[in-house]
């Protein structure tokens, strides 16, 4: 498909610097199975699902994944953004600027923490082996890294102590991701109560989130697009729960994006969804079969971005078009730490 097809223009002052306090306030667009458009609140949730639903969330936790080094050689200043550990010492990073970089380059980033560069990839990406390895990595990372928020909010005010609670899913359990799963943001332990109290349960899956989320895709078509891989565990008793869900009548909710595109990574073509450890690279445009997800909730997304071909494959991209038109007009919030959409499969 033309990529220009899910263009669209939004104001600046629309995009969103900070969350709604408290989190379940933030706004809510609902967008009916019949492309009908209501306005709500989050924490009026409960109200449009019912008794026997099963809420799927993603438990991913972002870690200080932004580390600010200078090669050992000159001085130059190097900004690495961490997406993915595959080895007790090494990641993958997004290195900025790459172009300075070559194989066997030692980058310092403090008195007792250095890492080296192993290769450089495509597209700025790099591999690089630090000087300590297993927990004392986690603690290094943890002690001299910063919060990795969007380009859209770094480019206007740097992060701060309140982002490293802000920028945190009240579900972060598992320590993997360069950026937070973001329709997680809006719940508290308070809506997560009246949600169990209506009888809607919740099941935890993990994707740990890569900065490809926020790359608008470059290519014409979104046949030449080549999505970034990333890793996912839906468990064997979270399958059994959802299978059990769906057999006895109840609608799956996909809490974000990340948590549909796991699902339906594990989901076979009746439905069935199976234990799933692995990478995925599931791209989801418009012609895709959702097999897994009735429900979704979800923050709005860039234009020409994956994340907004995956919602208007999910509830068509008139009706996505018209949503988006209708927050613009109403002063939504956009983007990470936005306002929400809760939309409803328009033949699930």
């Amino acid at each position: 498909m033309d990529v220009s097809l899910f263009d669209y223009e939004l104001p600046e002052e629309r995009i969103a610097l900070r969350p709604a306090s408290p989190r379940d306030s933030a706004r809510m667009l609902v967008i009916g199975p019949d492309g009908s458009l209501q306005h709500s609140h989050v924490r009026d949730l409960p109200d449009f699902l019912r008794a026997g639903d099963l809420l799927v969330v993603n438990d991913s936790r972002v870690i200080a994944a932004r580390l600010r080094s200078r090669k050992a050689a000159g001085g130059t200043a190097i900004e690495l953004l961490l997406h993915k550990r595959i080895a007790p010492d090494r990641y993958l990073a997004l290195a900025r600027p790459a172009r300075k970089l070559s194989p066997g380059d030692e980058l310092i980033i403090s008195a007792n923490f250095a890492a080296r560069l192993i290769a450089r990839r495509e597209a700025g990406e790099v591999e690089i082996a630090f000087s300590v390895a297993g927990a004392a990595l986690d603690a290094a990372i943890a002690q001299w890294g910063e919060m990795p928020l969007p380009p859209y909010i770094a480019r206007r005010r740097p992060a701060d102590a309140r982002d490293a609670q802000d920028y945190q899913t009240v579900f972060a359990e598992q320590e993997g991701s360069a950026a937070a799963p973001t329709a997680g943001l809006h719940f508290t332990r308070a809506l997560l109560a009246r949600l169990a109290a209506a009888g809607i349960a919740r099941a935890e899956v993990t994707l740990h989130v890569g900065p490809g989320t926020f790359q608008p895709v470059a290519a014409g078509d979104t046949a030449e697009h080549r999505m970034h891989t990333e890793w996912l565990r839906l468990s064997p008793e979270t399958a059994a729960t959802i299978n059990a869900a769906r057999a006895a009548g109840g609608r799956i909710v996909a809490i974000g994006t990340t948590s549909l595109r796991t699902l339906e990574t594990a989901a076979d073509a009746n439905g069935c969804i199976h234990p799933f450890e692995g990478e995925t690279e599931l791209f989801i445009t418009p012609g895709y079969a959702f097999n897994a997800a009735d429900v979704l909730l979800t923050n709005f997304h860039l234009p020409r971005s994956t994340l907004f071909m995956l919602v208007s494959a999910f509830a068509g991209l008139d009706t996505m078009k018209r949503a988006y038109r209708e927050a613009i007009a109403e002063h939504y919030r956009f983007y990470s730490y936005g306002d929400a959409c809760l939309l409803f499969h328009p033949t699930r």
